[in-house]
């Protein structure tokens, strides 16, 4: 899975929980969702755990802040670093 697929992953997830009927066009690769309050501190976890079972990875708490899950291209990064992508 390349990055664009993380990414679109990540954003249907998203849409699906947190955001419904909003369209995709919205959320942008760069759309703040913590500092933007789309995601509180419960919606941070849930979206953790998705990409930890999703990915098979394992997210560490440090990593869950907002400098890595604050924007869909964050979370991609992390999730390719982690996957050695």
């Amino acid at each position: 899975m390349d990055v664009s697929e993380m990414k679109n992953t990540v954003r249907e997830f998203i849409l699906a929980e947190f955001l419904p009927g909003e369209s995709s066009a919205n959320l942008k690769d760069d759309t703040p969702l913590r500092t933007s309050g789309v995601l509180d501190s419960m919606a941070t976890l849930k979206l953790v755990s998705f990409v930890e079972d999703k990915f098979g990875i394992e997210v560490e708490a440090h990593e869950a802040g907002v400098e890595n899950f604050d924007r869909i291209s964050d979370i991609a990064a992390l999730i390719a670093s982690k996957k050695g992508a």
